[in-house]
């Protein structure tokens, strides 16, 4: 399928347009938070404390005078470096894992599988609860955690799409005309199982969006000194019974970019598997029954007394 093709197909589906959107519009803040802000975001005023949603701070302040949106847009870069990095992690060591447990010889296929079911026992957030307690709290022990984390479960379930594609006869043609493992990952293996590799891709992001927002709010993650929607909770969440409308911009950023990721993922997979793309218009659908067609040719007229014709009984004709 073009490029072209591929994003209409993609944007032409609400849960496509919407991650699309979402996630276009969280990159660009990112960005633009890397150079301005609306205000400082970790300026604080105690006179300015609790202000209600106005222009000049459009989601309030919190307890020390913070502008509660300056520090929600600053964030955006730490969630976009946390979900690109572990996300890139998550892709070689599954993918690394996946490719040694399918396409080498038995003895190394039956060790990595073994391995493999040894390390998904592993909660991911507790291995980064660990690491940071001996490390320090830090974004790259999250990103470390959580790229390897998912990266195994990635390589469990690729793993089986793997050995499926490397059965089929251009595989094994490619091979026998020379062609070299990683050549055949490249060429013939991703491509077949991109649709299942992008949807894991798009959990574990969406997975490491959470976890740095869980261990900022425990404390294990990012550092004081850096904008993180989790670390905002956890200092807003004191104060819930008194200000519970301010715990709604930050939770609502994490819910919406956790739901972006996970839509854009099952639209990736539906827009790029021929199988769950939508047929033209006219040709049905498979498994679903088709409807007569009425026809406009008029009937033929027959003459009286002609075979099939009724006749009125008792009238001779």
């Amino acid at each position: 399928m073009r490029r072209g093709a591929f994003v209409r197909e993609l944007l032409r589906r609400p849960q496509g347009a919407f991650g699309a959107g979402w996630l276009t519009l969280i990159v660009l803040s990112a960005l633009v938070s890397r150079f301005w802000t609306p205000l400082d975001p970790f300026d604080t005023d105690p006179y300015s404390a609790w202000l209600t949603p106005s222009l000049g701070h459009p989601f309030g302040t919190d307890s020390i005078g913070r502008d509660i949106f300056s520090y929600v847009v600053a964030a955006t870069g730490t969630t976009v470096v946390v979900a690109v990095a572990s996300g890139v992690v998550a892709t070689v060591v599954g993918v690394g894992l996946a490719a040694l447990g399918s396409l080498t010889s038995r003895w190394v296929r039956e060790s990595v599988a073994v391995l493999i079911d040894v390390l998904v026992a592993f909660p991911t957030l507790l291995i980064a609860m660990a690491l940071a307690a001996a490390f320090g709290g830090s974004l790259t022990v999250v990103v470390v955690a959580v790229g390897v984390g998912y990266g195994v479960t990635i390589a469990r379930v690729s793993r089986s799409e793997i050995r499926q594609v490397a059965r089929t006869d251009y595989v094994l043609a490619a091979r026998a005309n020379g062609l070299g493992t990683g050549a055949v990952l490249r060429r013939h293996v991703l491509p077949n199982i991109a649709p299942v590799f992008v949807v894991q891709l798009s959990l574990s992001m969406a997975t490491s969006v959470l976890a740095e927002a869980g261990l900022s709010f425990l404390g294990y993650g990012a550092p004081a000194d850096t904008a993180s929607w989790g670390r905002l909770l956890s200092d807003l969440q004191k104060f819930i019974g008194v200000h519970p409308g301010s715990v709604v911009w930050p939770g609502l950023a994490i819910t919406l970019t956790v739901l972006a990721l996970n839509l854009l993922g099952d639209a990736v997979r539906d827009a790029s598997d021929p199988r769950l793309r939508s047929r033209p218009a006219g040709h049905g659908t498979p498994g679903s029954p088709t409807r007569p067609v009425p026809s406009t040719t008029p009937p033929r007229a027959t003459a009286p007394g002609a075979a099939g014709t009724p006749t009125t009984p008792g009238v001779v004709s």
